[in-house]
């Protein structure tokens, strides 16, 4: 059974932090979020998905931030970003390091790492 893709990537918050991924992941990031079904909107969290990708924040009790592992996200406009998540705050730390790729880190409000990445070119 040959491997076809990824659904979704899942990354841990702390409890009663929905207001603060909703704010960042839909509001900086304008992902939409996603109704989680019922059975597990009961454990909190929130799913949020745009073109190409849907990522999960699942409530972890004894939540520690991604501060290594971290999703590796594509953009159009990695500049845009960068100045939106500056504006909303957020520290971004530009890296040369990924031949082929002009980008960044930035931590979400719960301290997970994102990467964001554009093709150079």
């Amino acid at each position: 059974m040959p491997v076809i893709g990824i659904h979704h990537v899942q990354l841990a918050a702390p409890p009663g932090s929905e207001d603060l991924l909703r704010a960042f992941y839909a509001g900086v990031l304008g992902l939409t979020e996603v109704p989680k079904p019922p059975e597990l909107a009961a454990r909190g969290g929130a799913w949020f998905r745009g073109s190409g990708i849907e990522l999960h924040l699942g409530i972890e009790q004894e939540f520690r931030p991604a501060r290594k592992a971290h999703p590796g996200i594509l953009v159009a406009d990695l500049d845009g970003l960068a100045g939106r998540l500056r504006g909303a705050g957020h520290q971004v730390r530009p890296d040369d390091l990924f031949p082929g790729y002009r980008r960044c880190y930035a931590d979400d409000p719960v301290g997970n790492r994102l990467e964001f990445l554009e093709p150079a070119g």
